[in-house]
């Protein structure tokens, strides 16, 4: 078996000229366009990339944007205060903290002062509180992203069963509260999880979450398998690589993300289709 690629570059393409054409709708009736602000607190290479990434992507579709550096000394106090102007800014539909955050600042603390309706990136409790009540709003956007990748596969979800490798807030527990939304039949994996090669086996639907190059080889895969990929990993020759061993997964599994070009463009195409919810919502005086 070769496996079919979940090409996350095109669906994200297609995701985006989508919310381009709703932007210049809303611009053309006199509306204001969608605003995000981007939260960056010191000079991680990786975190600035991503921002660029963001900052890019929104002014693709139309979206109002703002970046506010803070340098890697930043207090509390002052995060919190930009994000409270911020939540009062009523240009600002989104607002994103650029993860993660320096040692002296609370991360928990910084998420939750987000208004739950500016939580784009869909990390407030109220927000996953939703998600884990099957009443989502804000849904975390990398694990959205999933979701919106696996429609298109068309297979039919309710009754797989779905294993997760990874338990972190961002991918693991709303990846897990997604698909068992969708009626899979979910197992979590984490460091303490006793026979793990053979959970991993007996997965329809495996979900790789675990922040380790290549750590799932093709013989953990079921034949037939979906197979998705969230790792971003620098390999020892320079190049990215995902969790799973690509040459040898492909071979087994019937869907498989790439690495890049697999999740990653996903999540910012669930971001920005959050921001426009959000605009939405606070448009129609639900904020």
């Amino acid at each position: 078996m070769s496996a079919q690629i979940l090409d996350g570059k095109s669906i994200s393409a297609e995701i985006r000229a989508a919310i381009k054409a709703k932007v210049e709708t809303i611009r053309s009736a006199g509306g204001r366009p969608p605003g995000l602000a981007v939260i960056l607190v010191g000079e991680n290479p990786a975190s600035q990339v991503y921002v660029r990434n963001k900052s890019s992507a929104c002014a693709e579709v139309g979206f109002h944007s703002e970046m506010h550096a803070l340098p890697a000394t930043a207090s509390q106090p002052e995060l919190m205060d930009l994000i409270d102007r911020l939540n009062a800014d009523p240009r600002i539909d989104g607002i994103l903290v650029q993860l993660p955050l320096p040692d002296q600042i609370d991360e928990a603390a910084v998420i939750e002062r987000i208004l739950p309706t500016k939580d784009v990136d869909g990390f407030h409790p109220y927000n996953v509180g939703r998600l884990a009540l099957r009443m989502p709003l804000l849904r975390p956007c990398t694990p959205k992203g999933v979701m919106t990748l696996l429609e298109r596969t068309g297979r039919t979800l309710a009754g797989l069963d779905a294993v997760v490798i990874g338990q972190s807030n961002i991918v693991g527990r709303p990846m897990a509260l997604e698909l068992l939304a969708a009626r899979c039949t979910v197992t979590i994996c984490h460091s303490r999880t006793r026979d793990l090669v053979e959970k991993a086996r007996g997965a329809d639907l495996l979900v790789a979450a675990v922040g380790r190059a290549r750590f799932v080889p093709g013989d953990w895969v079921k034949e037939g398998a979906i197979l998705i990929d969230v790792g971003i990993n620098r390999g020892e020759d320079g190049k990215l690589v995902g969790d799973a061993d690509f040459a040898t997964c492909s071979r087994r599994a019937s869907w498989i993300t790439p690495v890049p070009g697999g999740v990653g463009p996903m999540t910012i195409a669930s971001l920005l289709e959050n921001t426009l919810l959000a605009a939405e919502l606070h448009a129609g005086g639900e904020a």
